[in-house]
């Protein structure tokens, strides 16, 4: 809601995986709240410590959603069924609203579930301890193939495989 633990961690994993998958060329990932009280803020520095103990580099400040974004966005991710329902709210059409979609529903394990169900809800570790924040990691990271798999599908084969530093196809010679 407020942009600063569980959507930076999903911007900074999906990042991840995108470039590991060389798709980071073809997809742009930012975050933003449906609620204003932290634009400007940095991550909470839970999410912060989170993400660097495995390895997710994050630079981020906080913002909060604008329905214009509609125009400029393919895909609009939610974590849980209170910023689904807002973010349709705000689309300003149908088209924009099927473009809204529950984070863990590209988990695989969850694929079923329709939004509002309780367990596609990335829950708000904000108010807990530190292991709250790995669990939503743990969340974030069990959705983020799926969505990897899902922008691959949009994209389709027309959009080449860009190697990620330390791919084994970069050490290919080039005949």
């Amino acid at each position: 809601m407020g942009n600063i633990c569980r959507s930076p961690m999903g911007e900074a994993v999906l990042r991840a995986r995108l470039d590991e998958a060389g798709l980071s060329h073809a997809v742009e990932v930012d975050s933003a709240g449906t609620g204003g009280w932290h634009v400007g803020d940095d991550a909470d520095p839970r999410a912060r410590r989170t993400l660097a103990r495995h390895g997710y580099p994050l630079d981020h400040t906080a913002r909060q959603f604008d329905a214009a974004w509609f125009d400029d966005r393919d895909l609009v991710v939610a974590m849980d069924a209170d910023n689904h329902r807002r973010l349709v709210r705000l689309a300003p059409d149908d088209g924009a609203r099927d473009r809204v979609r529950m984070m863990r529903s590209f988990d695989p394990a969850l694929a079923h579930l329709t939004p509002g169900q309780p367990e596609l809800d990335v829950p708000d570790p904000y108010y807990g301890g530190d292991s709250g924040f790995d669990d939503v990691l743990a969340m974030l990271e069990a959705a983020a193939d799926g969505v990897v798999a899902h922008v691959r599908s949009v994209l389709g084969d027309g959009v080449a495989r860009v190697p990620a530093v330390g791919d084994p196809l970069l050490d290919d010679p080039v005949p």
